[in-house]
């Protein structure tokens, strides 16, 4: 699609994003002729494949993730002998308009603005393979019978929505003829209807300026009074509307109260965002042919999208307005919280005793679950040494538990045995 004339879209969904796994690493030893003992051998797995959105302008609406709510990357593949390492999973990349805003729908954290081509942000990432035996060697352990299982790849649910980028922006109530002024400015067609709130989502057109200069225009749909506490399509309008860098304020001269409908429309923008209403702006006084002999005020252009009278006027207009318009800067990604690993200091688990038994949580612990393979008696036996090594059994006794209580890390439950 060009980018000319796009059709109507989504602006707003949801999706479920599932990284993939780390493989698993490998308990395996070497086997070769006349060497009967050979020592380990075993192969790292690969890490999960991650999802990652990026801006493109091959990608026109969010249409396509309407109906797909479910993506998910590839797993790692596990390690093998002879110290093969697992392949890698493929990351998954799901392509956006520019312009479009992730968030993590859990707690409303912005991750990344993409706001223009080339944009790109993990928005879940792929679980790390698990080490293979050959990294459990020791002076006291020649033969480690134990491998790590994979990491389990991020899981989440993502909101995307679209705010528009554009030049300018045609803003105006239902019916002023911002659609037909589109179409005379440029090579759009969007639909146009005589009837109220005939565009129900953005239109994008490409205009050249008389220098040869080339600027992206778009009609948003129409404002009404309220719309700043979300009357109409108001807030829809808004959040379009955010991303542009002159606003041109369209309004049907022919009606009973032009002037009127300016500062409606001007009052519901400043209402929106002050910041928004301080941009650089033009005022199109549009649908002149219906009343030729209207009193002319300097502060407005007159045109009319059916004739064309007064459309090279206004595109010169628009273009003065940007040589001084500043760039909308992307919106600003929350960080993450970062969990920070020291050697030197490590945090004390969290122990809570219950009716049932005991809880425990804490990132090393945690950790330390994740990575135990629990169908492997050696492996049972390092996570119980590692166990003590990161106070965990230290904090239960402290807690007051017994022989024989239940303890719980996560999913994970087992009896507690001082």
């Amino acid at each position: 699609m060009s980018p000319e004339q796009r059709g109507s879209f989504v602006d707003s969904t949801q999706i479920h994003v599932r990284a993939g796994h780390g493989g698993n690493g490998s308990a395996s030893f070497r086997r070769e002729p006349f060497i009967p003992h050979g020592g380990p051998n075993g192969g790292d797995g690969g890490r999960g494949g991650s999802l990652i959105a990026f801006a493109t302008t091959e990608a026109s609406s969010l249409n396509s993730y309407s109906s797909r709510r479910s993506w998910r990357a590839e797993d790692g593949k596990a390690g093998q002998g002879s110290l093969k390492a697992g392949k890698a999973g493929a990351d998954m990349r799901l392509p956006v308009p520019p312009g479009t805003l992730v968030f993590d729908a859990a707690d409303g954290r912005l991750i990344a603005d993409l706001d223009h081509e080339g944009a790109e942000a993990v928005v879940a990432l792929g679980g790390s393979g698990g080490r293979g035996n050959v990294h459990f060697k020791s002076s006291t352990n020649q033969a480690p019978h134990q491998a790590e299982p994979g990491r389990p790849g991020e899981e989440r649910e993502v909101r995307l929505e679209l705010k528009l980028i554009a030049d300018a922006g045609l803003v105006g109530p239902p019916n002023a003829g911002k659609s037909s002024l589109l179409a005379a400015i440029s090579a759009a067609r969007p639909k146009v209807g005589d009837y109220p709130f005939t565009t129900l989502d953005p239109e994008l057109g490409v205009s050249e300026l008389a220098g040869g200069a080339r600027i992206v225009v778009a009609d948003i749909p129409g404002l009404i009074e309220g719309a700043a506490l979300g009357a109409g399509l108001g807030l829809r309008f808004l959040r379009h509307v955010e991303r542009t860098r002159v606003l041109v304020y369209v309004i049907d001269v022919s009606g009973p109260d032009p002037w009127g409908e300016l500062e409606m429309v001007r009052g519901e923008v400043m209402e929106y965002s002050a910041d928004l209403a301080a941009r650089p702006s033009v005022v199109a006084m549009n649908k002149v042919d219906l009343c030729p002999d209207v009193e002319r005020r300097a502060a407005a252009l007159y045109c009319s999208a059916k004739t064309g009278e007064g459309v090279p006027e206004l595109l010169a207009a628009i273009g003065a307005a940007l040589e001084r318009a500043p760039r909308v800067p992307p919106a600003q990604a929350e960080p993450a919280p970062i969990h920070l690993r020291r050697r030197a200091k490590r945090e004390a688990p969290l122990v809570e005793r219950h009716t049932w038994g005991f809880t425990v949580a804490g990132e090393a612990v945690e950790g330390l679950v994740a990575r135990t393979d629990f169908d492997s008696e050696p492996a049972l036996e390092r996570f119980q040494v590692l166990l003590d090594r990161i106070g965990v059994s230290r904090a239960l006794e402290d807690a007051g538990a017994q022989a024989g209580d239940t303890v719980r890390v996560g999913e994970l439950e087992f009896e507690y045995q001082p």
